[in-house]
């Protein structure tokens, strides 16, 4: 009871939004050590306890799950904007007119939504499966294409 409670309220307040992240290395460190944080406060397992991440996650008999979790729904929600034809796909792909160019920026270059779906599979490529929805959703989750209804004879 208490792992659907986990997985119920907590996970659906750390997800909120994630489809928008664009996650460092050190991001990705921070939401797995918080998964296993909460399987740990799940089991009562003390901080000071000499309690392997592996034992706990055959505790509750889980995996880690939250950056698969995170990717499957920025895939989700990146197909779902690349088959409209919509501004918001516009302002993604940086194709707004008129926009001022800064030549000189200090500091590191800014991670952007697209370089984190260009390292996975390049964008053209991604944007061509998400106009096949049932591809799109066999490679995705959701199942195996449309959902193909029985009538009982």
């Amino acid at each position: 009871m208490r792992k659907k409670l986990v997985i119920c309220f907590i996970c659906s307040i750390a997800f909120y939004g994630a489809e928008t992240w664009t996650l460092l290395a050190v991001d990705q460190k921070h939401l797995e050590s918080f998964e296993m944080w909460c399987w740990r406060r799940m089991e009562k397992i003390s901080g000071t306890d000499r309690v392997r991440n592996e034992e706990v996650l055959l505790r509750v008999k889980e995996q880690r799950n939250i950056l698969r979790e995170i990717s499957k729904r920025k895939s989700n929600w990146i197909g779902h904007i690349l088959r409209r034809n919509c501004l918001l796909q516009h302002v993604i792909e940086g194709k707004i007119i008129g926009r001022i160019e800064v030549t000189v920026r200090r500091g590191r270059r800014r991670r952007k939504l697209l370089n984190d779906l260009k390292e996975r599979r390049g964008y053209p490529h991604l944007k061509e499966e998400a106009l096949d929805r049932t591809m799109w959703r066999a490679r995705f989750g959701r199942g195996f294409g449309p959902v193909v209804r029985q009538t009982a004879k």
